[in-house]
Order: C-alpha cells, then structure tokens, then sequence
C-alpha cells in the first residue's frame, strides 16, 4: 500500500510496521519500562471536550504563526527524533526536506545519522539543532559553532536526560547491539531477513551507525558508547549560562514538566520551552504532557512562547493545545512513522494528513485563523486547573 493511501496516522504506523524489522519499529514505537505514559500521552486528549460555534461560515483557514518570530505554514514542527536514519536511507534529510517544502520547521537530535551540514543543506526551510552534552563541553562547543555556520536557528536544550529511560522492548530486541554492527549477537536476526527491502535499503546507506555531530577526539561516536557518555554528560541549569554565551541566538529548553521548571527554564533566558516528557521514553508514570500544559501556562504568565510536545496523532489534538495555550507543537512519532513507511513520501503524507485535520476541525468549530482559538472552545477537566 503506498503512503499516498494513508488517511491517517495510524495508518503510517500499520506501514511502518510492515516494512521495518520489528527491533526498529519498536525503537519507534515504543516507551519506557510499563509504557503507561506512552499511552496516556495520546489517550489523555480524549478528556478535552470542544465547544464549537454553530452556524459560522469559514470558507478558508488561517493555519499561519511564527516561533520565536519565525514563520511556518501550520502549527507544528518536527521534533528531534534520534538515529532517524535507521528508519531510511538518509532519513534525517528526507525529514528536513519535507518540513522545509511544507513551510515549516525541523529539529535535528544531536543522536542523528547524518552530518548537521548535509541536513540543513537539505531543506527548504528553517532548522533547529537538539543539543546533548555528549561528549562533555568542549564537544558540545564544537557543535554549537558547527550548528551556528551551518544557519540553524536555535538551540533546543534537553533536560530531561540525566540517564537514558529503561526501553523494555529495546532491551529485548537488542537494537544496540544492531547499531554497534554487532550483528552477530543481535538476539532476533531473523526479524532482518524477513524485511529485504529495509536490509537492502540499510546496508545500501552504509550499514549505520555512528553520531557524526558528536565528537570526540576528532572521531564521530558509536552507538555502543551512547548510553554511558549521556550519563556523563547531563545537562543541568548552570550549563545554560555557558550556552547561551556560545550559541548567541534563541535558546529552547525541552523536557519541562512541572511549573517550577517552567519558571527555571524562564529565569535561564530560555526564549521558549517545550512541555515534554520526552515521548514517555525516558520516565514512566509521568503525567500526559497535555495534562501538565495548563501548569505551565499559568507558571509562566505569557514570559516565553510554549510548545508542547507528546502524543499528538491527529489534527484535532493540536488544535486543543493551541486551545490550551500552546503556541505550536512538536510531532515526533507522527512522523517517524512515516519515514519508516516511505521515506520522505511518508513524512510529506503525515503532515498533509495533519494539516487537512486541522482546517476541518477549524472549520467545524467556527474559527478561521488558528490565532483566534483559546480556552472558550475547550472544556478542560477540573483536575487539570490546580
């Protein structure tokens, strides 16, 4: 079935799932330990009612906004997804074209497969650069300077790696030991053999994978190694100072997730943050990012732009954010899943899929320019406004 036929994510994700090997489609899909946030993320949007207006004609919509004064065609931006070119060949790049030719932004992780250059040549659009300090800070200043030459807009800082969350279904598949090209003590094989197009496809793109972004005496980062330099290497609050002074432009500081954080994250001179739990990857039993987006928005008191990021599916999701005060949101999985379904084809589908959603549910609410959305045309559950 081609990627043209898709009507909505989850038809992606059906996609993606036939044609990569399950260790891959699971570091895609999957969570941290019980997966409980993995799935609360998504279904946490059902208890968000809308509140439309009847009998108000709205021939065309304004999908139209800016972050951090920079404009896009719709509300959403790629978010950092790593190792995105295990997916497909190049898949980094295939992303960033794709948001670039639909007018809007691409996050590019620290943990890609493809040198920043390459993928910010790729795309028509604007480019943010994710930073980890891997590597520690001298590593991290070589990619900060690399990011500012190559035009990259801003920052994104994550903080919400102090360790890498316990993933059960990686732990089981034994993706490192595919990333190291360890191939012989992958525990499922088999799941390779048994999807030719995707082996032919990652052997063709050179049998991946190391971090070309991180440096480390000159020489690129193995997968092996990821796990224990991230551990050394966290991010905390003091290191905004010094990264600020680096970068020189906006900083965005991804991973807040309480209101005290939100304020840190302001007292940082953060431009924006993102309410993220990190696609419940990395700490389970946290609550649903949509659900810790009202905290944030009274915390922050209008100080700096939020973004939220975590189970967005469908267009109609993204307008109950921007409902709830976010400026835009991330899409992480919703993407991926297309780009393991068919490269850039599958990425470009996702985001007509969720721009067509949301100019429906624009249209079925009677509003006709996303900046007119706001709490009126929500109810949000009582829980939520502590």
């Amino acid at each position: 079935m081609s990627v043209s036929k898709a009507v909505n994510i989850a038809d992606l994700r059906r996609m993606a799932e036939r044609r990569l090997p399950r260790m891959v489609f699971d570091y895609i899909d999957g969570g941290a330990e019980r997966e409980w946030t993995l799935r609360e993320n998504t279904r946490a949007f059902e208890d968000v009612l809308f509140r439309p207006r009847s009998a108000v004609a709205t021939p065309a919509c304004d999908l139209t906004t800016s972050v951090l004064g920079l404009p896009i065609s719709m509300p959403l931006i790629l978010a950092p997804v790593g190792s995105s070119r295990l997916f497909y060949p190049r898949g980094e790049e295939d992303a960033a074209a794709a948001a670039g030719n639909a007018g809007t932004i691409y996050t590019l992780s620290t943990l890609s497969g493809c040198r920043m250059e390459d993928v910010k040549q790729a795309t028509s659009g604007h480019a943010f650069y994710q930073l980890y300090l891997c590597g520690g800070r001298d590593s991290a200043l070589s990619a900060i300077h690399r990011a500012k030459s190559a035009g990259y807009k801003a920052l994104v800082v994550t903080i919400d790696t102090p360790v890498s969350g316990f993933r059960e279904r990686d732990a089981r598949n034994g993706i490192k030991e595919l990333l190291a090209k360890n191939l012989s003590s992958v525990p499922h094989l088999g799941q390779m053999i048994v999807r030719p197009r995707w082996l032919y496809d990652y052997f063709g793109d050179g049998g991946l994978m190391n971090f070309p972004n991180i440096l480390i005496n000159g020489e690129p980062l193995g997968y092996a190694d990821v796990g224990a330099v991230l551990e050394a290497s966290m991010t905390s609050w003091q290191d905004f100072a010094w990264i600020r002074e680096a970068w020189g432009g906006p900083i965005i500081a991804k991973g807040v997730h309480t209101a005290d954080d939100a304020r840190r994250a302001v007292d940082a001179g953060a431009a924006a943050i993102v309410v993220s739990n990190h696609g419940a990857r990395q700490l389970d039993g946290v609550a649903p990012t949509i659900r810790v987006l009202p905290e944030v928005v009274r915390a922050v008191k209008g100080q700096t732009e939020i973004l939220l990021d975590g189970g967005i599916r469908r267009g109609s999701d993204i307008v109950k954010a921007l409902c709830m005060g976010a400026r835009a949101v991330l899409i992480g999985r919703a993407y991926a899943y297309g780009l393991g379904a068919g490269g850039y084809a599958g990425v470009e589908r996702a985001l007509q899929i969720l721009r067509t959603d949301v100019i429906r549910t624009m249209k079925l609410l009677g509003v006709g320019a996303i900046n007119d959305l706001d709490g009126s045309f929500i109810d949000v559950p009582s829980a939520w406004q502590r």
